[in-house]
């Protein structure tokens, strides 16, 4: 096993849980429970697709599926903010939700009820191993700049009051909807750079092509704590053993089914370890005044 194919490898696997992950942390951190991430992602990867064919450019593409993603996370906001719905039910009713409506507009932009045409992607130089694609360095750049934004900035202390005691943020002045409302927008935007990322990288869209990464960033957020860059090395962790996972596959060692148990055992083992001494923010789950 080659060490560097092995940590390349790693690091392109990462890109999507980094994104997803980073967009579950802003809206927890604000008090927003993050079910719905795998659906941000599938909208970002789906409406990345259709920008991509239609208009012949990547960053058009890449403008999509972050237009797409914000809007899935403003209908998820106004669901849980503005109508106080449950927030777990919400998540899971958007994932049902988006995985139905990619496949409909699947099968009438491309007539196919699988896959898409291919697309461009952004294109790869011969010995670069992907390191030339933006969105693989915006993703490795998005844990440390949320940590910033989240301790270092007047929007990121206002996210962590309004997460921890929205009561006592609402009485200095704190528009409490408000915040919710820019941090579950950027979380859905974040999200769905994760799928646009891997929608340019496969050069198409297939159906449920996010795969479960969406509850694997919902994992890592908690294993790391609500953090940002933990949640961002926890996401490290979970692509290295999707990685070893791959590599076992090709060795042929052990028998299929149980290598690609690796990851999801290696999740379920985390979140037991962790789970119960990980302290939530105070207020989630609880919508703001």
């Amino acid at each position: 096993m080659n060490p560097f194919t092995f940590l390349t490898q790693m690091l392109r696997i990462a890109i999507p849980y980094l994104f997803a992950a980073s967009g579950g942390v802003i809206a927890e951190r604000a008090g927003i429970i993050s079910l719905a991430l795998e659906g941000f992602m599938l909208t970002g990867a789906f409406t990345a697709t259709l920008g991509a064919y239609y208009t012949g450019s990547v960053w058009m593409g890449v403008l999509c599926g972050i237009l797409g993603g914000l809007v899935i996370g403003l209908i998820h906001a106004v669901a849980t903010i503005r109508f106080r719905a449950d927030q777990v039910v919400i998540g899971i009713a958007i994932n049902l939700l988006v995985i139905g409506v990619t496949r409909f507009f699947l099968k009438l932009a491309f007539d196919s009820s699988s896959n898409s045409p291919r697309i461009s992607g952004f294109t790869a130089r011969q010995g670069a191993f992907g390191f030339d694609n933006p969105l693989l360095w915006m993703g490795l750049l998005t844990a440390p700049v949320l940590a910033f934004l989240l301790y270092r900035t007047r929007f990121g202390l206002r996210v962590r009051a309004v997460g921890e005691h929205p009561e006592a943020a609402a009485s200095v002045g704190i528009r409490v909807k408000a915040v919710q409302y820019a941090a579950v927008a950027l979380s859905g935007i974040l999200a769905a750079l994760g799928g646009v990322y891997l929608a340019l990288d496969q050069h198409q869209f297939t159906d449920q092509m996010t795969a479960g990464r969406g509850f694997i960033a919902v994992a890592a957020v908690i294993f790391g704590r609500w953090d940002p860059v933990r949640a961002g090395l926890a996401c490290m962790l979970f692509a290295a053993a999707e990685t070893l996972q791959i590599q076992l596959q090709g060795n042929q060692i052990v028998a299929s089914q149980f290598i690609e148990m690796i990851p999801y055992l290696l999740t379920i083992i985390a979140l037991a370890g962790v789970v119960g001494r990980a302290v939530p923010p105070a207020a989630l789950g609880k919508t703001g005044q």
